[in-house]
């Protein structure tokens, strides 16, 4: 038995972040029933550096297509939704309202309900504010962190969508939690800003104990004598970190650095950071002798920390992930693309040593429409207007 089965959820989102919170606990065993608009989600047909959205965070899930705007089609919502334990959406502060959809209103009619609202900030004069991933990362101080001075870099992936989301599940499951004492349902929020601040909440703790501003991380200074990108005889890059007096005695001892080893005044963290102009460039020496097999080979050995600077195209070949059910066989049918399938990302999570799996595909606009309308009591005449009216599909 999956940990949330059992669970109902209703998920009503676009793009990212809301995607991510329905697709975790989709993955941890929740029914998760995505509402899509006649047609199906935009995301759906996003191109570029969006193309990937759907496909990724959308797995497991159920598909109904309904017309919001027809009272008939907000009738079978309110149907689905007062059968529910949570109700996600990531549209902007009072859409949901305006809709009908809104969190009190919710709540009167199913007070078990847990309504997650994903935005852009949480209660404060930013509120009414819209807010993007790249918004919050530059607003939040991560961008700043993240590029060289004077020239700010949003992180290479959706990172403030995938964490708020996951802040998302966290307040769901902490009122899920609650509702067994309680009863009742809450209204929960996650958002793009505060989680940003909480990210960053690292830097903001230097500059209190230190008392000046973190730089950004591209010009940083460096905690450890050896924390750098070096490369190897054939030019690959790869990283490595000596954190530790331990690892400091195993580095050298592998690597054959008697001279270093012995040198009383490297023996601390603190002495070695001192030194960093001299043992640096000894170490960069030392790696372009070596290839890149030889080099990874006796870090590896030595149980040092370290890493081949991939890109994401890497990770599809990557030994560990392929031995471990780290990537899951996910069909691209549902987004145009055929007979395609997908080696995806599975949760990261183990559950008695074994990974969350792929129970269903993505699903098409509405394919799941009738089996949805069926379990909630709808008969087969019924279903067969609402279709031939397009107020579900």
């Amino acid at each position: 038995m999956l940990p949330l089965e059992g669970i109902k959820v209703i998920e009503m989102t676009h793009m990212v972040m809301g995607p991510v919170t329905g697709v975790i606990l989709a993955d941890l065993g929740a029914e998760v029933i995505k509402i899509e608009p006649i047609g199906g989600d935009k995301t759906r047909r996003l191109k570029g550096s969006g193309a990937g959205y759907f496909a990724m965070y959308n797995r497991n899930k159920q598909s109904i297509c309904i017309d919001l705007k027809n009272s008939k089609g907000q009738a079978i919502a309110y149907r689905l939704i007062d059968g529910a334990d949570v109700f996600i959406e990531n549209f902007r502060t009072g859409s949901m309202a305006n809709m009908g959809f809104g969190s009190e209103h919710l709540r009167t009619r199913n007070p078990k309900l847990i309504y997650c609202s994903l935005k852009g900030f949480l209660s404060g004069p930013y509120s009414h504010r819209t807010a993007l991933d790249e918004v919050a990362q530059m607003m939040g101080g991560l961008a700043y962190m993240t590029g060289p001075p004077g020239q700010p870099l949003r992180a290479g992936a959706s990172i403030i969508d995938v964490t708020g989301g996951m802040f998302g599940v966290i307040a769901i499951l902490a009122a899920l939690q609650r509702r067994h004492a309680s009863n009742v349902g809450e209204h929960v929020e996650s958002s793009l800003f505060e989680t940003t601040a909480f990210l960053v909440g690292q830097h903001m703790a230097q500059e209190q104990v230190t008392g000046e501003p973190a730089p950004p991380m591209t010009v940083r200074q460096s905690a450890w004598s050896i924390y750098e990108i070096f490369e190897s005889a054939e030019g690959n890059q790869i990283f490595v970190a000596v954190v530790s007096d331990a690892l400091w005695q195993r580095f050298c001892a592998e690597f054959d650095l008697s001279d270093f080893a012995a040198d009383k005044s490297l023996d601390s963290n603190e002495g070695r950071v001192n030194q960093r102009e001299r043992i640096i460039p000894a170490i960069t020496a030392l790696f372009q002798s070596l290839t890149t097999k030889e080099m990874v080979n006796r870090l590896e050995s030595a149980g040092i920390p370290f890493a081949p600077i991939n890109r994401p195209t890497d990770l599809f070949s990557d030994p560990h992930l392929r031995a471990s059910d780290g990537l899951l066989d996910v069909s691209l049918a549902a987004i145009g693309q055929g007979g395609r399938t997908a080696q995806l990302p599975a949760l990261p999570v183990e559950y008695s040593a074994e990974k969350f799996k792929l129970r269903k595909d993505l699903p098409e606009p509405g394919e799941d429409s009738v089996q949805v309308l069926q379990d909630a009591g709808l008969s087969a005449d019924e279903i067969e207007e609402l279709r031939a009216q397009t107020i579900v599909a």
